[in-house]
């Protein structure tokens, strides 16, 4: 290799311009991302996600400290080789960066997933009922992302995750005629005479088929049934208070007229999160963030097979098939304070933990080194990230690369939130 590694590493993110991403200046991830970047944002073009890590779809690279931001080495050297140079052109990826610099990870990663970041950290304020329908669309949402995840709320937070109980399934055929005009009586009158007494199995079934029957009507019937819909409910609020969850179909109906996940929106549990509380998410449970700023944390996934389907009506079939059709509330957790500025989230994956760090103006911390690589997404604010014999000046939008065994000093002048995304410790803590 030859090259010394330094102890700080800046990366250049994708974004992720998917259709329900919000426009150009509307966007926090388009801020973020141009902040990121240096590119201008435009405009007429979608921003859904930032991405952070070495997942082919949405890969970061390593960026020239000294030349794109003016960090240096205590020594006064220029730091890194290998990386993104934005006056000769020269892009490597962070993957191709570790795969040449394997030792960044740690023994214990490299031994485990090998020359590579076994998590994704995404920034994706304002995300929407949309993503559920995409994730059935892989020609779309090429990452299937089958793989846990965890979501922590930077501000209030709505979120539409997991299938919600019988019972309340049962109240929604009884209460939502449109849901059985679209999937047929045949269908409301399953899910009607099914009991717990059935057994897991057999409530999953019944409600496997009505999910599939839905996502698979026709344009036609869902463009037929939204405004009943909706005429119903503005009717009801009239007379007497509508549930929360009948008050946010109404709010997603605005959003997206005739989309077939206003109606959807009724079978999946409605979480209101506060800032600072966490939302994990087992594999393959469908979820949707509704309003407010979010980072997310996942397994790295690669799925080759979803990634070549086509959105004809058997693959929806197939796909709605992978789901677990789980009945229950999901997990919310507020995380644990390690200290007065830090809160550390660790949920049971092996791939990932979260850390957020808030700190006041002219605060620091000292972050202690871990056996595996970390990245830090500056959420907001500007200070200085210190390691070794390497300073970076840090404000909103710069995402850092530290390799194992790295401490951190952060520095604060006007305050700022920072999040840090890493491998678990229970498995970098794990014997061999």
């Amino acid at each position: 290799m030859g090259a010394e590694i330094p102890g700080i590493v800046r990366l250049k993110c994708s974004v992720q311009n998917y259709d329900w991403g919000k426009l150009g200046d509307e966007s926090s991830v388009a801020r973020l991302y141009a902040k990121n970047s240096g590119e201008e944002v435009d405009g007429a073009e979608p921003y859904a996600e930032l991405w952070i890590g070495t997942h082919d779809s949405g890969p970061s690279y390593v960026v020239a400290a000294a030349e794109a931001t003016g960090g240096v080495r205590d020594d006064g050297g220029v730091e890194g080789k290998d990386t993104y140079d934005r006056k000769k052109g020269d892009v490597v990826s962070l993957k191709d960066w570790i795969e040449r610099n394997p030792s960044v990870v740690g023994d214990k990663v490299l031994q485990k997933w090998g020359p590579t970041l076994p998590f994704l950290l995404k920034a994706h304020p304002d995300k929407d009922l949309a993503q559920i329908l995409h994730k059935l669309q892989p020609e779309v949402y090429k990452d299937g992302n089958h793989k846990p995840e965890m979501a922590l709320a930077l501000t209030e937070f709505e979120a539409l995750c997991g299938f919600v109980g019988l019972e309340e399934l049962k109240n929604i055929v009884r209460s939502v005629p449109e849901m059985t005009e679209v999937v047929g009586n045949s269908c409301g009158v399953q899910v009607l005479n099914t009991s717990e007494d059935d057994g897991e199995k057999k409530m999953k079934e019944v409600l496997q088929s009505l999910f599939t029957d839905l996502m698979s009507a026709s344009k036609t019937v869902i463009s037929a049934i939204i405004p009943k819909l909706i005429s119903r409910l503005n009717k009801k609020g009239q007379a007497m208070k509508l549930t929360d969850k009948e008050e946010l179909v109404l709010r997603l109906e605005k959003q997206y007229p005739g989309d077939i996940g206003v109606i959807a929106a009724f079978l999946f549990n409605y979480v209101k999160l506060q800032p600072g509380e966490a939302l994990y998410l087992a594999a393959n449970e469908p979820h949707a963030y509704v309003q407010g700023e979010c980072v997310e944390c996942m397994a790295t996934s690669d799925n080759v097979v979803r990634a070549g389907l086509t959105p004809k009506k058997r693959d929806v079939q197939t796909l709605c098939s992978m789901l677990t059709y789980k009945q229950s509330f999901p997990e919310i957790l507020p995380g644990v304070a390690a200290n007065p500025y830090t809160v550390k989230y660790s949920p049971p994956f092996d791939e990932f933990e979260v850390e957020c760090y808030n700190l006041p103006e002219e605060a620091s911390i000292v972050i202690p080194a871990v056996g595996g690589p970390c990245v830090y997404l500056v959420v907001a604010g500007e200070g200085t990230m210190h390691a070794a014999s390497c300073k970076e000046v840090i404000g909103e939008g710069d995402v850092l690369f530290a390799p194992a065994n790295t401490e951190i000093t952060l520095e604060t002048h006007s305050g700022s939130i920072v999040c840090r995304a890493g491998v678990n410790s229970r498995a970098l803590e794990e014997s061999n």
